[in-house]
């Protein structure tokens, strides 16, 4: 065996180990807790949406990945089958089309959209559905660079101050905070106070962008008690980053006591930016505290 034949075999061994490890690989993270949730950065029991949207999108790469396969061995497979010989000469034999192979690549392409069209429209229509009678309703008001809540079943108003962080620890604790009652429905009406905010509770896989005079609605269930980040999603100014908030899923004893210790009302439209005057920013209540 020339020395050429024994480099050419051992290439090939070492390729073949390669495809092996790199198989196996990918079973075995196909195995952890992340990968069945798809790396997404929320337990499926946190709200009673959260299941739904993970199946949706690991659903939707595992079908990604078996088009992106069954392409790639084709194209590989063509390569191969339809390569020009060593004593080929002139062009293969054209042929002007393929009836059957045309029907083909119109019909399964078509059906695999129709596919996927009929889940995504199924899930987010179930995730947008309104609740005709939500336990908690809160008006959510987005302000530079801060939240306002307003718990409208409770004619309660909690009232946020921008964060202003430093890196140090416990600045956490005094962001504005959500309170939630576990295993209550919720609907969050969200409203902006000035410009376009976005709101974004990463745990609740959920996002919705808030516009000045436009209310726009989340609807859900918290099943699981804990803090939960959020944050505004949206480039809304020079403090957007700071534009943070918690979200706190209580028990109901602990969310009437919670709602015992706020102040009674609602805080309207009249703390919008259009309700002031523009050459007087500083009598904007909504802004005066950040």
């Amino acid at each position: 065996m020339s020395s050429q034949d024994r480099t050419g075999s051992k290439r090939a061994r070492i390729a073949k180990i390669s495809s092996i490890s790199l198989v196996g690989a990918l079973l075995l993270t196909g195995c952890s807790a992340e990968a069945q949730k798809g790396w997404l950065p929320a337990d499926r029991d946190n709200t009673n949406h959260t299941g739904i949207i993970t199946d949706l999108w690991v659903n939707s790469w595992i079908a990604a990945l078996v088009v992106g396969i069954i392409t790639w061995g084709l194209i590989i497979w063509c390569m191969v089958a339809y390569r020009r010989r060593k004593n080929d000469t002139g062009y293969p034999r054209q042929m002007s089309y393929n009836l059957p192979l045309e029907i083909f690549y119109l019909t399964i392409p078509l059906f695999m959209v129709l596919v996927f069209f009929y889940f995504t429209e199924r899930d987010i229509a179930t995730i947008d559905a309104r609740v005709e009678d939500p336990d908690v309703i809160v008006d959510v008001r987005g302000k530079q660079w801060s939240w306002d809540f307003n718990y409208v079943t409770e004619d309660k108003y909690s009232t946020g101050v921008q964060a202003h962080l430093t890196g140090e620890e416990g600045q956490i604790e005094d962001l504005p905070t959500l309170y939630l009652p576990v295993n209550r429905s919720v609907e969050l009406q969200l409203n902006a106070r000035d410009v376009q905010h976005s709101f974004f509770v990463p745990a609740f896989l959920q996002k919705r962008d808030l516009y000045p005079g436009r209310t726009n609605y989340i609807n859900l269930t918290p099943t699981k008690e804990g803090t939960f980040a959020g944050k505004c999603a949206e480039l809304c100014g020079e403090y957007h980053s700071e534009m943070l908030f918690n979200v706190k899923v209580v028990s109901q004893a602990e969310f009437d006591a919670q709602m015992a210790q706020l102040e009674d009302g609602q805080l309207g439209d009249e703390y919008d930016r259009d309700s002031y005057p523009e050459d007087d920013p500083d009598t904007d209540p909504a802004r005066s505290s950040s």
